[in-house]
């Protein structure tokens, strides 16, 4: 992740509606019988703290939510998180002290890099079903990663979305991709030059940043030697997006610039003004302010919590509303809590209704939820807005 200004942390936990109670982590204790134990290393502080504040959030009103209409199989639902300040090693050591302290068979990480340092011990207890923030592709693997799950798309499968919604535009459009110079920007870049090739698209230029560019000054004049039709952005959260966007339009450049999930939130885009105008990008869930359709949870979520909450939080909630599912599964039909059985009834789900958080039924036949939906920035009005339909990758 790209280094945000303390300004704009504080900014976006403001938005997640709860830094009174989030920077004070959950009590443990041993679990009982009628309980069900979500731990957590989530990223209170730190450059992710602007999400995991959000997340935070997002999981403890879904465990409010469940409790208050009865709980899971007849147990009760319990967080157990601790600060990590998005780093690995601490994540680490707060898995250690968590599982040591309760019972816990369902867990949330706060990274790549986490998720591929636990995964040995994950599968050594076989006793833990995994999820977290990460999106990345190489956790998107049964074999080598089967205890674990992410609450949407894979880097690889949005930008596969992304190619879908572009595909069904222009045919032979012209497109570039941006990154940054990062693993979380690396991830997705190669398989989707080739699938963009695969498809008929043709990729006319790569351009690669440092996670804190500021002067974009030489890869505008790149980007204006290509004149793509569209352009891709990955491995940032804003920065130098904005940068980007208000040189183009300067230069009169006419791509249309597209971006990733960790680029997607409404409320990073508030401040940038009229540049802003248009940025379009993938986003598997429905916006908090999203009143299209029938949306039961999400007018819950409006009711517990008045004000804009980020896509941080949804994703924290979905998750949990997943771990949790599976988990009742594996309860109803009288199986243990190992990390196996929770995994195949995670794998059972299909066709499941999120309550609106997501605008199709979704499945899970892997590691992922491969579902997205293209939102475009009305700067006027300062909201993401749809467009295009729900975009499902077949697997």
């Amino acid at each position: 992740m790209t280094k945000l200004s303390r300004r704009s942390v504080l900014g976006l936990a403001a938005t997640a509606g709860l830094a009174s109670t989030a920077l004070f982590p959950a009590l443990t204790a041993h679990a009982d019988e009628k309980e069900l134990v979500i731990g957590g290393s989530i990223p209170l502080t730190g450059v992710f703290a602007f999400a995991g504040v959000a997340i935070e959030a997002g999981i403890s009103d879904f465990v409010k939510i469940t409790n208050e209409a009865g709980g899971v199989a007849g147990r009760k639902l319990r967080l157990a998180y601790e600060d990590t300040s998005y780093k690995v090693d601490q994540s680490v050591a707060v898995f250690n002290k968590l599982t040591t302290q309760n019972d816990i068979h369902l867990y949330y990480g706060d990274s790549t890099g986490f998720a591929k340092t636990i995964n040995e011990e994950l599968n050594r207890r076989g006793s833990i079903l995994m999820a977290g923030a990460s999106f990345g592709s190489e956790l998107n693997n049964p074999v080598a990663y089967p205890f674990q799950f992410m609450a949407g798309p894979d880097y690889v499968e949005m930008i596969a979305i992304l190619l879908e919604y572009i595909a069904r535009q222009q045919k032979g459009a012209k497109i570039v991709f941006v990154n940054s110079d990062t693993e979380f920007g690396r991830d997705p870049i190669e398989a989707s030059v080739k699938r963009a090739k695969e498809m008929g698209l043709d990729v006319v230029g790569q351009i690669v940043t440092p996670p804190t560019a500021v002067d974009v000054s030489t890869e505008i004049l790149k980007l204006r030697r290509a004149n793509p039709d569209y352009t891709i952005f990955h491995g940032y959260v804003l920065a130098p997006l904005p940068e980007f966007l208000t040189q183009a339009k300067q230069l009169g450049l006419k791509s249309k610039f597209m971006g990733t999930f960790w680029s997607m939130d409404n409320s990073l885009w508030a401040g940038v003004g009229a540049p802003a105008d248009g940025f379009m990008g993938v986003m598997p869930y429905r916006y908090y302010f999203d009143t299209e359709g029938n949306s039961p949870m999400l007018e819950k979520i409006r009711k517990l919590r008045p004000t804009y909450q980020a896509t941080g939080y949804t994703q924290g909630f979905l998750t949990a509303m997943l771990m949790t599912e599976a988990a009742k599964r594996t309860l109803e039909a009288g199986k243990e809590l190992s990390a196996k059985n929770l995994k195949a009834s995670l794998n059972t789900i299909k066709d499941f209704d999120t309550g609106g958080l997501i605008g199709v039924p979704i499945s899970i036949p892997g590691n992922s939820v491969p579902v997205g939906r293209i939102y475009s920035y009305n700067a006027a009005d300062k909201q993401m807005k749809a467009a295009s339909d729900w975009i499902s990758l077949k697997k």
